[in-house]
């Protein structure tokens, strides 16, 4: 059976959002990320500001260079991250076999469905906009490698200053015919460094990896060449990774400015903490292991990770052993780009009771256990945010 891949990508993501909540926003250049001031970042860019040359990752004094009229807003990522949870409720309600990449991206194996894919991408756009009034744009292909090129391919090749909402679709046995003029960049794992030393071998596109040896290519590359010479061809037989199947589950941010203040950090962590342990109780799942990911100013990455006693799925154990991870491994006074809280060694989670729990008064064990059902329906029905702690506001 032929497979079905669709690669979802909502448009400019943030900016999206900001117009929802902002309609005046419409048409005017902006930007989402750090102030220029204290060498932020822009983390998204609206269409308008793009025909100034502004750009994601781009540093916003850049940006504002570039674009003087550029109006800059600073993330919400607490917003973001809630109508990213509704978009992937419309995604999952298409088929379980949904891979999230990110807040904005993901992947669908819709390969059991009668429909062709790309009615039901046309669909799945289409909910997107009238439910949530998004943007969005998809690549239909019969893998993973190509199906996320065609969405790219797709977004490029509209130029209208707004909006792509591009829907590209690459026909089963047409995949090498479709990505051989695309520049050798275009395929996973050729950087900058990688891509001068193919040019070096006089290869710049991807039909010039085809026209010599898969043996040459491993000779100078290695496995790199090898994985390279499947690439050029089409072929990706990677499966769709659902959460269920996932080896880890994990959050993190970037902030748009570097963090100095320990109180910003810890209600990053608490955040994310909840979020990882939602996730985990959704999926029936705990956790062998937390991972804790700090990212310093110089962009050199620390993980440091701890296994429990036992295997961890809530959210307020998850935050501790990630806040001793935080004291022991952040230098007094670091200042932290990126910070992230992650799981991993997944097993079905099964709740034991614990010494404590024994030795509890059952009937404060039993509201204790009241309060936590009710305090699920409250968010599966209302959304993530909709119960909070004090402490987070």
């Amino acid at each position: 059976m032929v497979r079905k891949i669709i690669h979802f990508d909502l448009d400019a993501f943030y900016c999206a959002v900001e117009e929802l909540r902002h309609p005046k926003l419409k048409g005017v250049p902006f930007a989402v990320g750090g102030r220029p001031e204290s060498r932020g970042v822009v983390a998204s860019c609206s269409y308008a500001a793009r025909q100034f040359g502004v750009r994601s990752a781009m540093g916003m004094s850049q940006a504002m260079r570039l674009c003087p009229e550029l109006r800059v807003l600073p993330p919400d990522m607490r917003e973001y991250g809630q109508v990213s949870g509704q978009v992937m409720g419309i995604l999952h309600s298409m088929t379980p076999l949904v891979e999230q990449l990110s807040i904005d991206e993901a992947f669908l194996e819709v390969t059991e469905r009668p429909e062709y894919a790309s009615v039901l991408a046309k669909r799945l756009q289409a909910q997107v906009a009238e439910q949530l009034g998004l943007p969005s744009s998809l690549g239909v292909a019969t893998n993973k490698l190509v199906a996320k090129i065609a969405t790219d391919v797709g977004k490029a090749e509209i130029q209208t200053g707004d909006y792509p909402r591009a829907i590209q679709v690459v026909a089963p046995g047409r995949e090498a015919e479709f990505l051989a003029p695309l520049p050798v960049d275009a395929l996973w794992g050729v950087g900058p460094r990688t891509r001068e030393r193919l040019a070096e071998m006089g290869i710049h596109k991807v039909s010039d990896v085809l026209a010599g040896s898969a043996e040459e290519l491993a000779r100078q590359l290695g496995k790199l060449g090898r994985d390279l010479y499947r690439q050029a061809q089409g072929l990706d037989e990677r499966p769709v990774v659902t959460e269920r199947e996932a080896k880890s589950i994990s959050q993190e941010t970037t902030f748009a400015q570097d963090v100095v203040d320990t109180e910003t950090l810890r209600r990053a962590l608490r955040h994310q903490a909840g979020q990882v342990g939602r996730r985990l109780r959704g999926s029936g799942l705990a956790a062998r292991t937390v991972v804790l990911k700090l990212r310093w100013t110089d962009f050199t990455t620390l993980t440091r990770q701890t296994t429990p006693s036992h295997p961890v799925e809530d959210e307020e154990e998850i935050y501790g052993i990630s806040l001793d991870l935080l004291a022991s491994n952040r230098p007094e006074g670091a200042a932290v780009r990126l910070i992230g809280v992650g799981c991993s060694g997944l097993v079905p989670a099964v709740r034991q009771m614990s010494i404590f729990d024994m030795a509890a008064d059952p009937e404060a064990r039993a509201k204790e256990d009241q309060l936590n059902e009710a305090v699920k329906g409250l968010r599966k029905r209302f959304g993530a945010d909709a119960v909070r702690r004090g402490s987070d506001l």
